[in-house]
């Protein structure tokens, strides 16, 4: 992704850098050549050519660009789990994962970790993206998940002869993980998805306090993926998966519902972070029933908000990390509703929006393994940036309206926005 040339300057506005510290009031933010190089008080800003692009934040919030931590770009009115593999060609899927791409950007996440794709169409929009060929947040690609014969993910019937190795590859046994894993290394992925767990959504077979995988699969999926310096993360719903994840030496965890304090303990240990995805459960409850959701799958939904919730707050007290995001692009939780997390954050699982939009910028570069030039706004990091009109800490819910927001940046370009059509003066 090219870095745009010149100076521009953001000025009149509330400046959130990312770190968690006090707002800077009345700040300007300079960048130049795609990078910050000024990012604090407007006295304190040195001086620019008269040349240099302005922008101003009417009095708004100057932050970070969001990072969506837990982005499917190939999930798309998803109705039943079938949907995910079966409902529409994979040329079709591409096109429609490019839309959503586009859609991300648009919503202000200049940034995003993908958290499993039909085949490999992630691995492959990140280089389109970066080639500058279509917009999109700045994309860590995961590809196909894995999980066990039987689990969560195998839900086609063997006598439909057609299989899961679009969406997921099906192991048994560790020496079948470790093949797939080298499958998903020759495709390009950076994050290897698993499934140690299984959900709510599928209560008669594999639902939320069951395994999905054995530990010696976990293992030999995460021993194969370190050597080739590939990252692991997987769905842990239950209590005992997410053990297992941690001792297996994951790298995070998605969702972490069941925590008990000996979880929290392995999690801190290593520092590994967790992204909950609690929105989601929140609009399988409230949404599920005009979809046709059986009162069953409800239930373990609201099961797992209540428990995901608490789990949140306390590894957050607790010193954790937590990174925002998470499986947008069913019916009734669709993509371009990703901010809907944020607020859901502040407003039901009862964060401060500083500490929520800290999980969603700095925490979620950090989980992107870009903490260096993503994530906060600092002289040298990469100009990803997001213009609000209005006061984002006061309400959070503003970023849910992309009509408030001034302009989205990558790397110094505006992209989106009210200003990203108007010619630089």
């Amino acid at each position: 992704m090219k870095l745009a040339p010149g100076t521009t300057v953001v000025t009149n506005g509330t400046l959130l850098d990312g770190n968690g510290g006090p707002p800077v009031p009345n700040a300007t933010v300079i960048v130049t050549d795609g990078r910050v190089a000024y990012a604090g008080p407007a006295r304190g800003a040195p001086p620019v050519e008269p040349t240099a692009r302005r922008i101003d934040a009417a009095g708004g919030t100057i932050m970070p660009g969001l990072v969506e931590a837990h982005f499917h770009p190939t999930y798309f009115n998803v109705a039943a789990l079938e949907d995910l593999d079966i409902k529409y060609p994979v040329e079709y899927v591409t096109l429609l994962a490019a839309a959503n791409a586009k859609l991300a950007l648009e919503c202000g996440y200049t940034a995003a970790r993908s958290g499993g794709s039909l085949f490999n169409i992630d691995v492959w929009l990140k280089k389109a993206i970066e080639n500058d060929l279509c917009p999109g947040p700045r994309l860590a690609a995961s590809g196909r998940e894995i999980c066990g014969v039987g689990g969560l993910m195998d839900w086609n019937p063997d006598y439909r002869k057609i299989g899961m190795e679009g969406l997921v590859l099906l192991v048994n046994g560790p020496d079948e993980a470790r093949a797939a894993v080298r499958k998903l290394v020759k495709d390009g992925v950076e994050w290897v998805k698993t499934y140690p767990t299984g959900d709510a959504a599928a209560p008669d077979t594999n639902d939320h306090h069951t395994l999905c995988m054995t530990f010696e699969e976990m293992h030999a999926v995460v021993a194969t993926a370190h050597n080739h310096s590939l990252k692991v993360t997987g769905h842990c719903r239950a209590n005992a998966g997410i053990k297992n994840a941690l001792r297996a030496g994951y790298d995070a965890i998605e969702h972490g519902t069941f925590m008990d304090a000996e979880a929290l303990d392995l999690l801190l240990a290593r520092d590994v972070p967790c992204v909950p995805a609690l929105y989601f459960e929140w609009a399988s409850v409230e949404r599920g029933p005009e979809f046709g959701l059986p009162p069953r799958v409800i239930d373990g939904h609201k099961e797992t908000l209540e428990a995901g919730a608490e789990s949140a707050r306390m590894i957050l007290k607790a010193g954790g990390r937590l990174g925002m995001g998470g499986d947008y692009g069913f019916a009734w939780n669709p993509h371009g509703d990703y901010a809907r997390e944020l607020t859901f954050f502040v407003n039901y699982v009862g964060l401060s929006p500083l500490e929520v939009l800290t999980c969603a910028t700095r925490t979620g570069a950090e989980i992107l393994g870009r903490a260096a030039e993503l994530g906060t706004v600092e002289a040298g990091m990469l100009a990803d940036l997001l213009v609000v009109d209005g006061d984002v800490l006061a309400d959070i819910s503003l970023l849910e309206d992309r009509s408030r927001f001034v302009a989205v940046m990558q790397g110094g370009a505006v992209k989106a926005g009210k200003v990203a059509g108007e010619r630089p003066a």
